[in-house]
């Protein structure tokens, strides 16, 4: 393993192994639809993801509302639309998700190659699970780390701490690749390298601002930990 340079490498789920955007949108709009609201759009979707689908969901609220994200938390009506929110992102996972291109192949190489890989996202862990199965990629991570396993959530670096742990691998064999902001302070916070795609959803902000150690176009682009890595898409 030395011969690379990391032992483990962690990733972000949404916008950097997986488009779920799509999905996202039809769940919140059919529960808009449910509860009276007018529909968002694909593009405010986009920008609100990042914090879990909780956030998401009060940012939506909030907007076509009127209101601010705090009234929306502390409104008596939120913990039932929560539930229908959750009801109609159970039918939604899956059916317009699609792992970007490169995904598979090079996971399937580095795992091969014997590095540890890991999930650490902000979405709950019975969206991640539903989204992982939908696409069969759960099988080439060795844990998954979802935005309510711990206590914290990103950009805290407790979920990169606990698989340091897990896997006794120092912080300067280690990796963290995403697309946001989030994403990069997690791995700052944690003192780890990070790589970031210029894809994702990064709240409309360009990635490059957030300084990452490596900026990427591509997944395939983690090929180059592996000079001779054939990976496809």
């Amino acid at each position: 393993m030395k011969s690379y340079p990391y032992d483990l490498i962690l990733f972000d789920l949404d916008g950097t192994l997986i488009e779920t955007a799509p999905e996202i949108a039809d769940a919140v709009n059919d529960t808009l639809s449910a509860w009276g609201r007018a529909p968002v759009d694909q593009g405010q979707v986009n920008d609100w993801i990042g914090h879990g689908t909780r956030e998401l969901l009060v940012q939506a609220l909030a907007f076509t509302d009127g209101t601010t994200a705090q009234a929306v938390r502390e409104s008596p009506q939120f913990p039932a639309i929560e539930a229908a929110f959750g009801r109609h992102y159970d039918q939604r996972c899956g059916t317009r998700s699609r792992p970007y291109p490169g995904v598979r192949g090079v996971l399937q190489a580095l795992r091969g190659a014997g590095m540890k890989l890991a999930v650490v996202t902000n979405k709950e862990g019975r969206y991640t699970r539903a989204v992982l199965d939908a696409h069969g990629l759960a099988p080439l991570f060795h844990r998954v780390i979802s935005g309510d396993t711990l206590a914290v959530k990103k950009p805290h670096p407790a979920a990169v701490d606990d698989c340091l742990l897990h896997f006794g691998v120092d912080r300067a064999r280690a990796l963290f690749v995403g697309d946001s902001s989030i994403d990069v302070a997690t791995a700052r916070n944690a003192g780890i390298a990070v790589w970031a795609l210029t894809y994702g959803y990064n709240m409309g902000h360009p990635i490059e601002d957030s300084r990452p150690n490596r900026v990427i176009a591509d997944f395939s682009a983690l090929a180059m930990l592996l000079p001779a890595c054939t990976a496809g898409a």
